[in-house]
């Protein structure tokens, strides 16, 4: 019998829990990892604008890139871990591209208000709106372009093709099929054929020169020795 106290232990006899790391289940590790990993870049982004800015606009400069980091880091971090809660929460993989808009809103409504939070209560609620309102375009943005991506015919990637910069009557060079080529490759060696057949003719017709001029020498001698005879 199994003792229900021990660790692992099921009443019901299902399956146990997925092992966990740090006190964390892994599918929230999942989320919150790379949502570190993107703030973190985040921020140092924001520390070096926020340095060039403080050099420009404060009298303590690196106060300035420092609060500029800060505001970066929990503004991306808490957009990227926000968004894959609420992904997860609805289905993960299953969730639509128009529900993403909505995913991508309520994620940039946690950003904004985990931003505005540091710079007051008061831009709690205006730093919701207008994240709400960037994520949700930024999304909206996202899915149109990759709608049109995999909707591209494969008619319109061949006419792109055919009428490429290299097909253009400006350009010394164009773009042979296979069969185009190769037909192009019988041609020349007719060609080359035929060049061979004449510059043959030519030898044996020098050839036959060559014996004439020998046949004149030899008969032009004997001519002479007989005369130098006699």
């Amino acid at each position: 019998m199994t003792d229900p106290t021990k660790p692992g232990a099921s009443s019901g006899g299902g399956t146990e829990p997925p092992p966990r790391r740090n006190g964390l289940p892994p599918e929230i590790l999942d989320i919150i990892w790379p949502a570190i990993q993107i703030g973190g870049l985040s921020g140092v982004t924001g520390i070096i604008f926020g340095g060039f800015a403080g050099v420009a606009r404060s009298s303590t400069p690196t106060l300035f890139a420092l609060a500029s980091g800060i505001q970066w880091f929990t503004l991306a971090s808490t957009f990227s871990a926000s968004r894959g809660f609420v992904l997860q929460s609805w289905g993960g993989d299953k969730v639509s591209p128009k529900e993403k808009v909505s995913v991508s809103a309520i994620a940039g409504a946690f950003a904004g208000s985990a931003g505005g939070l540091l710079r007051g209560r008061k831009n709690i609620l205006p730093g919701a709106i207008m994240f709400a309102l960037f994520g949700a375009a930024g999304q909206a943005v996202y899915n149109r372009s990759a709608a049109q991506n995999s909707n591209m015919p494969q008619a319109a990637t061949d006419k792109s093709e055919k009428f490429s910069w290299m097909n253009s009557k400006w350009s010394p060079m164009s773009v042979l099929s296979d069969a185009e080529y190769e037909k192009l490759l019988q041609e020349r060696l007719l060609r080359i054929n035929a060049e061979i057949a004449l510059v043959d003719e030519n030898i044996e017709a020098l050839r036959a020169q060559e014996k004439d001029i020998t046949a004149k020498n030899i008969a032009s001698e004997s001519k002479d020795l007989n005369t130098t005879r006699t």
